[in-house]
């Protein structure tokens, strides 16, 4: 299946104005955060990259581009690197909540600590670095905030319940807030990114594994992973996202929701097509999982 180019997504939009627009994006040391501030790079914005532990050396721009610290569980970390980077470019129009954890595992086995570092960067990171934003949007009546989720948000997964939970609660956030801005000239977008296993996002997924797939589980994980080889369409791959998010930044119209890349496309279209029944079934048998037993 080909692969939409970065490019591909922007003729329905329109393009930039004379004065560069500023784009601030979490977590860009690696992944779809990096891939999305060096599309944005190429076609002329300022670029707020931030991330934990800045890394300069990661992109070559240097006139438009400001590298600069921002931890998303930290509110006053969020707030610095916003007026650092209001103070170098005058402004901010876009806002990129990309930041954010993976874990694997089954719901049972799942430490009540790790729930919560995982809603601590996914779920309170995101809105806590949304509020820092709001003010400055406000004020100059107009900007747009883009919330990155995931194709889980479309068509939830097994052994991913805590992530799928920290990203369904950012899908409600954001379509509550569109409603909201709205009349502030502050438009709300989410890109549902599939799942990507060459970005560290999903070695940290991964690595997560140990000792949290109980010996009842065993069975049905190893066909669950077996079937993930296996997949009907191509996996999502950075310039896949980095070009969703340049569309949903730089849209005009009303459209929240803007899946990424081929796997999560097939999610979205089968989600709208299928009777919820006929759609549970058809990713039980995407995932190798059986239906409950029926009881009289």
């Amino acid at each position: 299946m080909a692969r939409p180019s970065p490019r591909s997504y922007c003729s329905e939009h329109q393009g930039e104005t004379n004065m560069p627009s500023t784009v601030l994006i979490t977590g860009c040391s690696s992944g779809f955060g990096l891939a999305s501030a060096k599309l944005f790079l190429a076609r002329g914005w300022n670029v707020v990259a931030t991330m934990r532990s800045p890394q300069p050396h990661l992109l070559d721009e240097k006139d438009r581009l400001l590298v600069t610290a921002l931890d998303v569980t930290n509110p006053s970390s969020i707030a610095a690197a916003i007026e650092r980077g209001i103070a170098r470019f005058g402004q901010i129009d876009v806002i990129v909540n990309n930041a954010g954890i993976g874990w694997f595992g089954a719901a049972e086995a799942t430490p009540d600590e790790a729930v919560r570092q995982v809603f601590e960067t996914n779920t309170f990171g995101v809105i806590a670095t949304t509020q820092a934003i709001i003010p400055h949007l406000r004020e100059r009546g107009s900007g747009t905030i883009v919330n990155v989720t995931s194709s889980v948000g479309i068509a939830p997964m097994p052994l991913v319940a805590a992530y799928t939970a920290s990203k369904f609660a950012i899908e409600g956030f954001s379509e509550s807030l569109a409603y909201e801005l709205g009349s502030l000239g502050i438009r709300v977008k989410i890109v549902q990114p599939g799942f990507a296993p060459t970005t560290n996002f999903a070695s940290n997924f991964r690595g997560n594994m140990s000792d949290l797939i109980p010996a009842a589980y065993a069975d049905f994980a190893g066909r669950y992973l077996a079937s993930m080889q296996n997949e009907p369409t191509a996996y999502t791959t950075g310039d896949d996202v980095a070009a969703a998010v340049y569309a949903a930044a730089t849209s005009k119209d009303d459209r929240l929701r803007y899946p990424a890349g081929p796997d999560s496309v097939m999610l979205a279209e089968l989600r709208r097509a299928l009777p919820e029944e006929a759609f549970m079934a058809r990713i039980r048998t995407m995932v190798g999982a059986s239906s409950p037993p029926m009881h009289s």
